[in-house]
């Protein structure tokens, strides 16, 4: 498959995701914290969004590994204006979505997980 394709059916998924109430953005990244692509409409602020993301989901990772309570599935970061939600997308991707305060946490993961499982058949 061509990147442009990858890329464009990367997109799609996105805009699908952002159908989810109470989601105002998504974005996808490399495990190492490279943008692949977002809807967000700044590009500075996805690269550094997805940047930080794969930081927090490391140290998550290496945090619940040694605890022994083996990787997580899924990172939320909980603030007072909305979430920021990270699940890995197969072993090469990372799915990213900052949500409204008020977003229904369960839908908001139920379709993560599809997107998810999307984008690694993409990825391969």
């Amino acid at each position: 498959m061509n990147e442009i394709r990858t890329i464009e059916m990367m997109e799609s998924i996105l805009k699908e995701i952002n159908e989810t109430g109470g989601i105002e953005a998504s974005a996808i990244a490399s495990r190492d914290g490279l943008l692949i692509c977002s809807t967000l409409g700044d590009q500075k602020r996805a690269e550094v969004l997805v940047a930080m993301s794969a930081t927090m989901i490391g140290a998550a990772e290496t945090a619940a590994i040694e605890l022994g309570k083996g990787i997580p599935e899924v990172t939320i970061v909980e603030a007072k204006n909305g979430k920021i939600i990270v699940t890995g997308a197969g072993p090469k991707a990372l799915l990213l979505v900052m949500t409204r305060p008020d977003a229904g946490l369960g839908l908001v993961l139920i379709q993560m997980k599809k997107a998810s499982e999307k984008i690694q058949e993409i990825m391969g």
